[in-house]
């Protein structure tokens, strides 16, 4: 083998023009698209991190919107209790005093025909006073013939309705 100086030359010229071929037409192009491909993918990337971001604060929103929400039917059942309570305890309220006026009533009832009755019993019994002192005076009886006068009489008001 032998060395040529001009096959060198011409070796590294034609090398040289290839390297600057390949790099104008070859990996200019190919730079550039791979250049976009890592833009796109970083993009990309960052597009998904932000979308997770997203997801992860809208599922913290849901999440304290759900407990907000568990918060909000437990008070309103807490306070449906409260209310059912306090209307029970006025219906029964109301219910008491309904029963109180009645037995009131009715004792007010009771005692005024206790005092008519005991008004007629007395007007009975003055009539009777005067009808046992008319049958003494028209007889002048001795006294175990009153007593037995009084007894009838008495007996006479004892059977009366």
């Amino acid at each position: 083998m032998h060395f040529v100086p001009s096959t060198t030359i011409i070796m590294i010229v034609a090398f040289i023009l290839l390297y600057v071929f390949l790099n104008k037409y070859a990996f200019g192009p190919l730079f550039g698209i791979m250049e976009k491909r890592r833009e796109l993918i970083q993009e990309q990337i960052t597009t998904a991190e932000q979308s997770r971001t997203e997801a992860e604060q809208f599922l913290a929103e849901q999440k304290a919107a759900l407990d907000q929400a568990r918060k909000d039917a437990y008070e309103i059942i807490e306070q449906s209790k409260t209310t059912s309570t306090k209307q029970a305890n006025e219906i029964v309220n109301t219910a008491k005093a309904e029963a109180t006026r009645l037995k009131e009533d009715a004792v007010k009832d009771i005692e005024s025909e206790k005092n008519k009755a005991i008004a007629t019993l007395r007007g009975e019994v003055g009539e009777l006073s005067v009808k046992i002192a008319s049958k003494i005076i028209e007889k002048q009886v001795d006294s175990k013939s009153q007593e037995q006068l009084v007894n009838q009489y008495l007996k006479e008001v004892g059977g009366r309705p």
